[in-house]
């Protein structure tokens, strides 16, 4: 009975401590978000088709892994021959690794003329604490994820750090 209690009462605090994780997570993106471009969530992102997911982080995050499918477009040195043949009604999602740059790279994108553009909420971050799969630059899933810098990775709780 000693051991029943003991292992529900681990399994509680492990919980509650990986809510209080997602929450200062949630607390953290609506201090960086404007607001600016229509949010998706992982999850309603994989339910879509026809989808193009542009990678708006540097190429060496985007080498070290990126979500299966997207393009990098990149964010200091945004390349515009990426996207410029997409047609402006194109159902296009921007991530980075938390949601600010890709933020900024969709308010480029809608004050270009593109009309069906999101931010994916969390970004890669996000994505891969969820379990979701990325994948390297031979198109292999990988557990590895570029986290921007040591303060930055705090928020990635699943899989190999890199930065």
């Amino acid at each position: 009975m000693l051991r029943v209690l003991f292992c529900a009462l681990s399994l509680f605090f492990a919980l509650a401590a990986c809510g209080q994780d997602t929450q200062k997570f949630d607390e953290m993106l609506r201090t960086l978000y404007k607001n600016s471009v229509p949010l998706i969530s992982s999850e309603d992102m994989q339910k879509e088709r026809n989808l193009i997911i542009l990678d708006s982080r540097e190429w060496d995050e985007y080498a070290t892994s990126h979500l299966p499918n997207a393009i990098w477009v990149g964010y200091d040195n945004f390349n515009w021959s990426e996207v410029a043949l997409f047609s402006r009604d194109a159902n296009i999602v921007v991530y980075c690794s938390v949601g600010y740059r890709s933020e900024r790279v969709g308010e480029w994108l809608l004050q270009r003329g593109f009309t069906r553009v999101r931010n994916l909420y969390g970004g890669i971050f996000d994505w891969h604490n969820r379990g979701n799969a990325v994948h390297n630059l031979a198109g292999i899933p990988t557990d590895s994820v570029h986290t921007y810098s040591r303060k930055w990775s705090r928020w990635l709780t699943r899989g190999k750090k890199v930065y």
